[in-house]
């Protein structure tokens, strides 16, 4: 019997929670978080991309539930979407303490699950949120543009040939930065406006 999407996301969650190898697997232990793997629909045309959870992210096993979380749910509602058509993730499953940057190392160990949530939802559009994000997928897919700026890129949209057919990539700001500059708002709002001509979901 085939597996259905969401049968195939519990199994990557399972392996993520085992993931003894992480270098943030104690840290995650010692302060009793979760793993964040995603949340949202299991058939979606789109899928937003982060970098890593935050403390509040790894406190609830939510991504985007924090203050950039109220951003990006104000930016999808301008588009007329919501968190149940749309799935958003994040490169790195577990928290970095102090809410560093990922590290490369982290980005090579957690990347191939996020991989394998793109093959099974098998987006029309990936949504790259932040520089890491971004950096990843264009890397990932061999493109030219992964040499380029998030600054260069943001808003763009980036056709790319995957395993499930075509597939357009966007990066876009991370919502956070909005946090601190209501000018990078603004970019936001505008680039999300790309995105509301593809369509809900599945």
């Amino acid at each position: 019997m085939t597996k259905t999407n969401t049968e195939m996301m519990k199994k990557i969650r399972d392996d993520i929670l085992d993931l003894k190898e992480s270098p943030l697997y104690e840290y995650r232990v010692k302060n009793h978080y979760f793993p964040v793997l995603g949340e949202g629909n299991h058939n979606a045309d789109i899928v937003f991309i982060g970098e890593a959870p935050g403390e509040k992210e790894a406190l609830t096993g939510r991504p985007f539930c924090g203050p950039a979380g109220r951003i990006l749910d104000e930016l999808l509602e301008g588009i007329g979407l919501d968190r149940q058509d749309v799935y958003i993730s994040n490169v790195v499953k577990d928290r970095p303490p102090n809410n560093r940057d990922p590290l490369p190392a982290e980005i090579e160990l957690y990347s191939p699950f996020l991989y394998r949530q793109l093959e099974v939802l098998k987006p029309k559009v990936i949504a790259a949120l932040g520089r890491f994000s971004t950096k990843y997928i264009l890397e990932k897919f061999g493109l030219p543009e992964a040499t380029q700026t998030i600054t260069q890129l943001h808003g763009k949209v980036i056709d790319v040939k995957v395993p499930w057919g075509k597939a357009k990539i966007i990066p876009l700001y991370h919502p956070a930065v909005a946090l601190y500059s209501g000018g990078s708002k603004k970019v936001l709002v505008e680039d999300f406006k790309v995105i509301a001509k593809f369509g809900k979901k599945g």
